[in-house]
């Protein structure tokens, strides 16, 4: 298998043992995932490294939203990288856009030199840009060592054919990085058709909450962020398994 890489977006330090248990090559470490993810705690990204002997990066994003970042939050990026490379992260994941929907030259540059020596993923801000072939080469030119994208669709397998014509148009440069929907059950075509070596998934499961008392009339997560606060969703290494073992089959 060493032709192909998985990558779990791991929500909780729970998430990451599980990756590792079914045989991630490397988990990215998020919290807030219905937003998208954001920076998780120092608490959860020391316990991670601690627990893990696969690649552990963290994404630093202060918010969900969009990826036009004030100067304040530019700020707190680099206090987040600052931490994630004390603690022992292999790598951030960043991306910062212009308000035109192009790569935020000046920003992303601030971010990577403060991440020297670590490696860099540039999420999904790409799938929020206006010309995709311009931003790949200037992400390239950056020094990004790859892409997380679904190929500007809401799903990597809607977005094969953007996908193919990146992983060509990168040539080895720099990994692009299918991500956003990706399963077992598709996995093997999105690899057959974009020629893609890495794959970002999330392998969860959902485990129904202990609690035995439950308020009904009162929920934390207000009506923007609707989710079942009974149920946790984490990540499981049979289903991790499951997905590397459809991987094997594009090998035969």
């Amino acid at each position: 298998m060493s032709d192909y890489k998985l990558e779990i977006c791991a929500n909780s330090v729970a998430s990451c043992v599980e990756a590792q248990k079914g045989g991630a090559y490397r988990v990215e470490l998020c919290a807030a995932i219905p937003e998208g993810g954001t920076t998780p705690s120092y608490g959860d990204i020391a316990l991670a490294r601690e627990l893990l002997d696969i690649k552990l990066n963290v994404i630093i994003r202060p918010r969900g939203g969009d990826f036009l970042y004030s100067a304040l939050e530019q700020r707190i990026m680099l206090k987040d990288i600052e931490i994630a490379r004390k603690l022992g992260a292999d790598g951030v994941v960043i991306g910062c856009l212009t308000a035109e929907g192009e790569v935020d030259m000046k920003r992303n540059k601030e971010l990577i030199d403060a991440a020297s020596g670590m490696s860099i993923t540039f999420h999904r801000a790409f799938d929020m840009c206006r010309d995709p072939f311009e931003s790949l080469e200037k992400i390239v030119s950056l020094g990004c060592d790859r892409v997380l994208t679904s190929g500007q669709q809401p799903k990597a397998e809607q977005g094969i054919p953007l996908l193919k014509q990146l992983v060509e148009k990168a040539a080895g440069r720099i990994v692009i990085m299918p991500g956003s929907g990706v399963n077992a059950q598709n996995i093997a075509k999105i690899a057959k058709e974009t020629g893609a070596k890495e794959f970002h998934l999330s392998a969860r499961e959902q485990i129904e909450s202990k609690m035995v008392y439950r308020n009904p009339d009162v929920k934390m997560g207000g009506k923007t962020v609707v989710i079942n606060e009974y149920a946790q969703e984490i990540t499981g290494a049979g289903i991790v398994k499951n997905t590397l073992l459809e991987l094997k089959k594009v090998l035969r």
